[in-house]
């Protein structure tokens, strides 16, 4: 089965007290791109990267897994964030970045699956292109979004939301945080908020809650899955390796047999994409697991 995943490229300067910065390569869909290549999985990602150190680091970063990338547009510099711990490795973020894709034919491989997400789904003028190509390709291939919300590069709060809902309504599998409910539709609860995005579109809904776990919702069936007990370095990436694992392990589903998904099946998903996210947030840096490391962890879940 191959992917596409289009979206943001992201220079990351990790900065925790008492430690020098480092550099990491990251974006939310790029880290999604590299957590499948690193499973052995077929993917491509659309996306932009300027000429220069950053975008160098970056593009040797990602076809060292073995994602292929497609360029589409040149802009001034590569993007980049400040990611700032605190001292329980939680991360916030400072960005500079601009959104201007170019996605004028679809892409030569055709994909199976199409992943979309974060800045790039929703931030002009290179949202149009993402969105663009994904309604062109979803007659053939199931769709995937993860909203991975930046509150402050989402603009006005209504029209936030408004963009974040039309980009729901294309998927067939959703993954939010808490944290991006919480923004997007204070004081609602996540089981409320994921029901309402179900009628939207989508045949599955998953909600990742921290060291809560993870909730998966469809029109059968609402389970919950906790997470394994891990020493947290830091959590950057840890939302993209659960993203990752469950596109990873759902590779044989087509739209409808996603709706059909049991409970167990949702309860095994949930559990292998936690192990994922236990994996990254146990070192620096968006490092997600090969698929030895991920065996390795399902097994030993606490990690001992």
């Amino acid at each position: 089965m191959s992917f596409l995943v289009i979206g943001e490229c992201v220079a990351d300067v990790v900065r925790a007290p008492g430690t020098a910065d480092r550099v990491h390569p990251g974006g939310s869909p790029a880290n999604v791109a590299y957590g499948l290549a690193r499973l052995g999985r077929d993917v491509t990602l659309l996306t932009q990267l300027a000429d220069d150190p950053a975008g160098r680091l970056i593009g040797d970063h990602l076809r060292s897994a073995g994602v292929r990338v497609e360029v589409g547009g040149l802009p001034e510099r590569t993007p980049s964030a400040v990611v700032g711990l605190d001292a329980e490795g939680r991360a916030a973020y400072a960005f500079d970045i601009a959104w201007t894709l170019e996605a004028g034919g679809l892409p030569a491989r055709a994909p199976a699956h199409v992943h979309i997400g974060s800045i790039a789904a929703v931030t002009a003028p290179g949202a149009a292109a993402v969105l663009a190509v994904t309604e062109r390709l979803r007659d053939r291939a199931t769709v995937s979004y993860d909203p991975n919300v930046r509150p402050g590069l989402m603009g006005e709060h209504g029209s936030a939301v408004a963009r974040v809902e039309r980009c729901v309504a294309l998927a067939d599998l959703v993954k939010a945080s808490d944290e991006d409910l919480a923004w997007l539709y204070p004081g609602e609860e996540p089981e409320a908020v994921a029901a309402r995005w179900l009628a939207l579109g989508p045949a599955v809904v998953l909600v990742t809650r921290g060291a809560a776990g993870s909730f998966a919702v469809t029109r059968h069936h609402t389970v919950a899955a906790g997470a394994p007990r891990v020493d947290v370095v830091d959590t950057v990436g840890a939302g993209d390796s659960f993203m990752s694992a469950v596109l990873d392990a759902l590779t044989v589903r087509d739209r409808a047999a996603l709706g059909a998904l049991s409970a167990g099946e949702l309860t095994g998903l949930l559990a292998r994409a936690g192990a994922a996210a236990a994996v990254t947030v146990s070192r620096a840096g968006a490092r997600p697991p090969d698929r030895a490391e991920l065996d390795a962890a399902r097994e030993d879940p606490a990690g001992t």
